[in-house]
């Protein structure tokens, strides 16, 4: 490994890492021949000498359309331990690898915990060092296994290392480490290298090796080989077709027996060793034995594993199936078809390989393998059958058809890249209104595009009303629905408001039925709000329907129903979760937000983490802004200045920031109240009144009114009461028109705290009554600012009573910069201030608090661990430092500990 000191150094430290307990994960990545593979060698001896297991898989590009099967590989050494995992794990586990018959095919993030635990349970005995090498070709449903472990390995003996080619390693990542990308060597390293290699090449061909292999380690190995002296091999070809040039080269000196046995190894490299010799005699028209296989080992072309045999490197089986004509290609693709008849997957993949040209029989049975998958719940296996048989059809509309489906399943699977590739090879001129609408709504979920919204908005009002009018009222509504989310999340105008409701209102549709009332909360709030509202007080919802409750949940969130919206999002969650639906689950804890306006920041702040992970994991984009958000909020309110801080830069910087005002406008009240804090008001109220402004980028035309407290606390400290009276002026009329909580509350609070001097303590007393019961921290604001005006009115022994009740109130949800403003003000008002009780968010982080609640309330590790999709050691070693924290010694006094800490949130 010469040239390589700083990356193995890396490696090696990692590892040591993972043996003392603290696993993680990273991903090598670079050019073909730039040596990743060999880097991945040189790491597995030292992990075997410091005593690791070693478990290895490797990407095929054969093996891309059969799920799970590198995950198979990776774990055969490991399989016996299969049988001791808790049953739902076992049963995952023994249905994605087909041992099991079952209907459907369990959720990828299922299978990724009951691998996290196969794996936990075998770290906990021996260290292992898991190891997938060309990540770009491993099947989808296996790589996503892969991104869940390595994203848990932190409190594990794991090491987790890949190795991607480059462009396309961002799409592999497991996200955890920097990753590493591995550039070719610098001049002294490489030749080093070349000299180590070929010691006695003469100068001139020793000078035109090095500038042609441009540092690249394969080639320095490989080139010398090739030449024999001869420069007018290295020619000017790109580095990559050289190496398989030379690679190819070398099977000259070998039979023609051999030649044939290594191109079968090439077509296929995982099929058994007896079929590929039976392949190579059926295209030799003779008995093919072993001698081939030697004959290729002995020409250092091949290596033996065990039972299997493997090419010495990726590039010489990609070199010697370019260098086969087209006439050995195809038979050897028919005759492993021939000799594949128990494997009937595989045998699909060489017959559609074999084919050129439309054969419409072999698409129709390839449809059929899919309908098959699709129906066994294996949406994975029917995409790319799906990819093939649209390659062998004649008629365009019917090849665009059957693109349309594999892009859906590629989409429902959350393989971006597959479906981003069948969406650009689908021709739009040969749609139908319900195929349209359908490709509208796979690339609105696979790729948010935030540019030109009014007209995105409009281009899916008026497919879904295509589609409708077809016949396939389901994909219209699903389609309508994303253009009503989109009115919400980018604020869409008056204009594309009123196309959507009016487009839902042309098809007649149930008044109560939750799509409704949930397109019609996030296009036309002001003018269907207090009929929205009343229906929603009517809906008796299906709780196991987790589509109808985060149906209900959202629609109550975007218009300020936050104890309605927490309730129902909670239920949500719950299903999600227990159907392993991570993508879902990040979608129902965006009903973080909401809580915070609860007094709920514990639980805000565990589902706002939780949010951001499972976001970042299943690429739910919108979702992230919304759940980042929501932690910033968080963090301002318990005055944590630097995470806040350091959670509204992450947002700004996000890619679809700019075009989506709900972010925009949180994000404004997390930098308002950082300034509030502070003590500078004035730069806070221009913060503020930003979101009211229609002309500015932060604004939002429903959100806003979550600001409008603030604007008025800011009104007060900076002197500006006479102009947030006028920013205000619109919200009586619109609380009338919308009377949400957030309405309310906005109303009372600001009537309250910008009422003249004459009228406040009546002011007070009326919003006090109006406020709705579970916004406590509303409630605590108001007796704060009440105190205050108090004191201004020389009535020191008045206000201590609202200023202490505001204190006790800021305390218990752990409000601190809130708290300290009461008690200044009650040490002001001739009252010490009380001693501020530790709140047990301010010991514990988010996750470390889901888990101690889940524990006092008598859920064992293994539950917590599929309630949280970790494993059940990584919740043994966070109770081990809960317990510390809390001052107790076993699980029994958790329940006791958190009680003592703190109350339990107010109940929604």
């Amino acid at each position: 490994m010469i040239g390589r000191d700083e990356e193995l150094r890396t490696l090696r430290d990692l590892l040591a890492d993972a043996a003392a307990g603290h696993g993680s994960a990273v991903l090598v990545h670079g050019s073909a021949g730039v040596g990743k593979s060999a880097l991945l060698r040189t790491l597995a001896t030292d992990a075997t000498d410091s005593g690791f297991r070693i478990l290895r898989t490797s990407g095929v590009e054969t093996e891309q359309w059969l799920p799970f099967a590198a995950l198979q590989l990776l774990l055969q050494p490991a399989a016996r331990g299969i049988k001791n995992l808790p049953t739902p794990h076992r049963l995952a586990l023994n249905a994605a690898f087909g041992a099991t018959e079952t209907e459907t095919e369990p959720q990828v993030f299922r299978v990724g915990l009951a691998v996290l635990e196969l794996l936990a349970d075998a770290a906990a005995r021996q260290p292992l060092l898991i190891l997938a090498d060309d990540v770009q070709w491993i099947d989808s449903s296996s790589r996503d296994v892969l991104r869940f472990v390595a994203r848990r390995t932190r409190d594990h003996a794991i090491l987790v290392v890949g190795a991607a080619r480059v462009p396309s390693a961002a799409s592999y990542s497991p996200g955890m480490n920097p990753d590493m990308h591995l550039q070719p060597l610098d001049h002294t390293a490489a030749a080093a290298l070349l000299d180590a290699c070929a010691p006695d090449l003469p100068p001139p061909v020793r000078g035109l090796i090095l500038d042609r292999a441009a540092g690249n380690p394969l080639a320095l190995v490989e080139l010398p080989k090739a030449v024999h002296g001869a420069p007018a091999h290295l020619d000017d070809l790109p580095l990559t077709q050289r190496l398989e040039a030379a690679f190819a080269a070398r099977t000259d000196s070998v039979s023609g027996q051999c030649r044939t046995f290594l191109l079968a190894l090439a077509t296929e490299p995982t099929a058994p060793l007896g079929k590929l010799l039976d392949v190579a005699g059926r295209l030799c028209d003779a008995t093919v034995s072993a001698a081939a296989l030697q004959e290729a080992v002995d020409a250092d072309l091949v290596v033996l594993v065990g039972r299997s045999v493997e090419f010495r490197h990726p590039l010489m089986r990609s070199a010697i199936y370019t260098r086969a004509t087209v006439t050995d290609r195809l038979a050897t693709h028919r005759a492993l078809a021939a000799v594949l008849e128990d494997s009937p997957d595989r045998q699909l993949v060489h017959l559609a390989a074999s084919t050129l040209g439309p054969d419409e029989e072999l698409a129709a049975r390839l449809e059929r393998f899919a309908d098959g998958a699709q129906a066994q719940g294996r949406p994975a296996a029917a995409v790319p059958a799906l990819r093939q048989a649209a390659e062998l059809v004649h008629d365009a509309r019917r090849r665009t058809g059957i693109l349309v489906r594999a892009a859906e399943l590629a989409s429902e699977v959350n393989d971006r890249v597959n479906t981003q590739l069948l969406l650009g090879r689908a021709d739009m001129g040969e749609l139908g209104p319900p195929e349209r609408a359908r490709l509208m709504l796979v690339s609105d979920r696979s790729a948010f595009e935030p540019d030109e919204p009014h007209r995105r908005i409009l281009e899916m009002v008026t497919t879904a009303a295509g589609a409708f009018d077809a016949g396939s009222a389901g994909v219209a509504e699903d389609l309508l629905w994303r253009a009503a989310a989109r009115c919400f999340f980018q604020d869409g105008d008056a204009e594309v408001r009123a196309r959507a409701t009016a487009e839902l209102d042309r098809w007649h549709p149930g008044p109560d039925a939750p799509h409704v009332l949930t397109v019609r909360a996030y296009t036309e709030p002001y003018r269907y709000g207090t009929d929205v509202l009343a229906r929603l007080d009517g809906v008796e919802p299906d709780r196991q329907d987790g589509r109808t409750m985060h149906f209900l949940g959202s629609g109550a969130m975007v218009v300020g129903e936050c104890a309605r919206a927490t309730r129902h999002l909670t239920v949500a969650a719950a299903a999600w979760r227990a159907q392993g639906r991570l993508g879902l689950l990040a979608r129902s804890l965006a009903g973080s937000w909401p809580r915070v306006y609860l007094g709920q920041l514990d639980r805000a702040r565990e589902e706002a983490g939780e949010g951001v992970e499972l976001a970042e994991e299943t690429g739910e984009s919108i979702v992230w802004l919304g759940v980042k958000a929501t932690s910033g909020l968080v963090a301002v309110l318990r005055g944590e200045t630097e995470e806040a801080e350091r959670a509204v830069r992450d947002l700004r910087t996000h890619h679809l920031f700019p075009g989506m005002p709900f972010a925009a406008v949180m994000a404004t009240q997390v930098d308002g109240l950082l300034a509030l804090f502070d003590g500078r008001p004035a730069e806070a109220y221009e913060m503020f009144a930003r979101a009211f402004d229609p002309g500015d980028p932060h604004h939002h035309s429903v959100s806003c009114w979550l600001l409008a407290p603030d604007l008025a606390d800011a009104a007060v400290a900076a002197g500006t009461v006479d102009r947030a009276r006028e920013l205000l002026s619109d919200l009586p009329e619109l609380a009338e028109r919308l009377p949400s909580e957030m309405m309310v509350v906005a109303r009372a609070y600001t009537d309250a705290v910008l009422a003249p001097d004459e009228t406040a303590e009546k002011a007070y007393a009326g919003a006090l009554d109006a406020l709705p019961a579970a916004w406590t921290p509303a409630r605590a604001r108001l007796h704060l600012h009440h105190g205050r005006w108090l004191r201004r009115q020389r009535r020191n022994v008045d206000a201590r009573t609202p200023l202490r009740l505001a204190r006790e109130e800021f305390d218990r949800i752990g409000t601190q910069p809130w708290a300290e403003m009461a008690r200044e003000q009650l040490r002001a008002a001739g009252e010490a201030g009380g001693r501020r009780h530790t709140n047990t968010s301010e010991r514990l982080s988010a996750q470390e608090m889901q888990i101690a609640v889940l524990a006092s309330q008598g859920l064992s590790n293994r539950e917590i661990g599929q309630r949280l999709f970790i494993s059940h050691r990584t919740v043994g070693a966070h109770l081990y430092r809960i317990y510390p924290r809390l001052g107790i010694t076993s699980r029994g006094k958790l329940a006791a500990a958190l009680a003592a800490l703190r109350e339990d949130q107010p109940a929604v």
